[in-house]
């Protein structure tokens, strides 16, 4: 008999044949032992349950766990790595330790496997107790889940579990060209005149879509609301966030001790981003008294296809923060505003007058980003990514910020003046006027 190449004896080649036998199956048996206690290291428990989840999934933005310091906001997959599913959510930094993703898989028995998750805080917290909390929880192999719930401990009650359905299962391309995430509206909002000019500056810049995490405005801010959103323009997310957490108007724990600074306002701009993932190929992160604004370019797609020349495959573009006094009026317009004059808020027509900046400075710049290239954002900068940030030139686009004085130590007298938004006044005008009509804003004003 021949082995190897080798004559041996038949007794011989025999053994030496279920040797090799014995050693290939011990071999198979151990790697698939191996791979189980993978899965069981990342899985850490299985239960057959006839009808897996009972009752509705959750349609609420925020959902309260039963610690009372764990917050859900939504479950996405997130595939673009490994296979996870990323919960954005709201946790207390001290005292959350442990939490537990369950899945509700597609098959035969709808069997729940419990993964314990990675929790994720995200580094800008600024101090504040509560902060942005990302969930990791890999997707368990062969369960294929649509439904997923989030507890605290590792035991089970079914009847009392929160059903999330998980979002972004359709990985395809985005119908949307640029959609504009507008930070949380809060505190009886009513700068309606300048909201009215950002909103049609964006349309014409490119905007699709702006999605809004609303707490709260004034009864005429809410009609301008629903004008736009029957045009299908604006999506409004509810943010109920002050039922839960004691929020502060302020950035900084140190400005005032609450629990969440501004509303939570890191949170609704990383779900937006996530929400966006696949429904947009740009997504603008800004808030609505400021207008990123291109100079050398007649609107958002020229821009961003100039930049993307200039820098292939990256995902996020910061723009220079440029303050706009609205304290500062130009003592002469060429437009006739009257009009407008019962309108409340600013008009940012009549601020031209810009504050300098020195390199020296922090520069509260904003982001213009491909949603699928981001893991996790901040307020100015995206805290994780994939690539390298660009930090785009003034002399290609700024961030046109209509505000309050940043700099006290520039006196009104070193103002640069700066009529870049008279650019788009004959369209801009005819819009903004078209808007206060259709929507009754100036007849419902009288009114209130």
């Amino acid at each position: 008999m021949l082995i190897c190449g080798k004559k041996v004896d038949s007794a011989t080649g025999t053994f030496l044949i279920l040797l090799i036998f014995g050693l290939t199956f011990a071999s198979y048996f151990w790697k698939r032992s191996t791979v189980q206690h993978d899965i069981n290291r990342k899985t850490s428990w299985l239960k057959p349950h006839n009808h897996c989840y009972r009752g509705q999934p959750i349609t609420d933005t925020i959902t309260q766990l039963e610690d009372n310091h764990s917050f859900i906001i939504a479950p996405y997959f997130d595939h673009r790595s490994e296979l996870l599913i990323r919960v954005i959510s709201i946790v207390h930094h001290e005292k959350v330790k442990e939490l537990y993703c369950l899945f509700c898989c597609q098959d035969y028995n709808s069997s729940i496997i419990m993964v314990k998750a990675n929790i994720d805080i995200h580094k800008d917290r600024f101090a504040f107790p509560y902060g942005t909390a990302d969930l990791l929880c890999l997707e368990p192999q062969n369960c294929y889940p649509r439904y997923m719930s989030v507890r605290t401990s590792l035991e089970l009650n079914f009847a009392q579990v929160p059903i999330f359905e998980i979002q972004n299962q359709n990985i395809e391309s985005p119908p949307l060209e640029f959609t504009v995430c507008i930070s949380t509206m809060f505190g009886g909002y009513n700068n309606i005149l300048q909201f009215v000019q950002s909103i049609e500056m964006y349309k014409i810049l490119g905007a699709q879509k702006m999605v809004i995490y609303k707490n709260k405005c004034s009864q005429l801010m809410e009609k301008v609301l629903e004008y736009y959103v029957s045009e299908g323009i604006i999506e409004i997310i509810p943010w109920p966030i002050h039922l839960y957490l004691s929020v502060s108007a302020y950035w900084h724990y140190s400005m005032d001790a609450k629990d969440i600074g501004y509303y939570g306002q890191i949170t609704a701009l990383n779900d937006c981003v996530y929400r966006n993932m696949y429904r947009s190929k740009y997504v603008l992160l800004n808030d609505v008294d400021e207008i990123i604004l291109p100079i050398k370019d007649a609107d958002w797609k020229s821009l961003m296809q100039r930049l993307q020349e200039q820098n292939p495959g990256r995902g996020v573009f910061l723009f220079e923060n440029h303050v706009f006094r609205n304290t500062v009026s130009a003592p002469t317009s060429p437009f006739n505003f009257s009009s407008w004059s019962p309108v409340p808020g600013v008009n940012m027509f009549q601020h031209i007058y810009k504050e300098p900046n020195r390199k020296s400075d922090f520069n509260n710049k904003k982001m213009v980003v491909d949603p699928r290239k981001v893991i996790q954002t901040s307020i100015h900068s995206v805290l994780k990514m994939y690539g390298d940030p660009v930090e785009v030139s003034s002399e290609i686009a700024i961030n046109f910020h209509c505000r309050i004085p940043e700099r006290k130590d520039v006196p009104n007298e070193a103002l640069i003046r700066d009529t870049i938004l008279w650019r788009y006044n004959t369209t801009l005008i005819a819009n903004i006027n078209k808007v206060l009509h259709k929507s009754n804003i100036l007849e419902s004003n009288t009114k209130l």
